[in-house]
């Protein structure tokens, strides 16, 4: 354990930092499943539905630096095109 101020103070930022990116991520990726749960029930309307719910987390945890852009753009590139499949 660090002995001065500053570093336990670095200590305890970094974990509460590490719970928040934990817990987005962890949104995110409920969000993309009931999008593919949607898209392998064949379901068309509810994936339509939980589609811009899931991108609009995606996009938020990137504007926060969660995710990387690139990576955000593939999340949501990768269900829409699972949505689209259903047409």
């Amino acid at each position: 354990m660090a002995n001065i101020k500053s570093a336990k103070k670095r200590v305890r930022t970094s974990q509460v930092r590490a719970d928040r990116n934990k817990a987005i991520k962890s949104k995110v990726k409920t969000y993309i499943k009931k999008v593919d749960a949607a898209v392998a029930a064949k379901d068309k309307a509810a994936a339509q539905a939980a589609l811009p719910v899931a991108i609009g987390e995606i996009s938020k945890a990137a504007s926060k630096g969660i995710y990387h852009k690139n990576t955000a753009a593939r999340k949501v590139s990768r269900i829409t095109k699972a949505v689209n499949s259903l047409a």
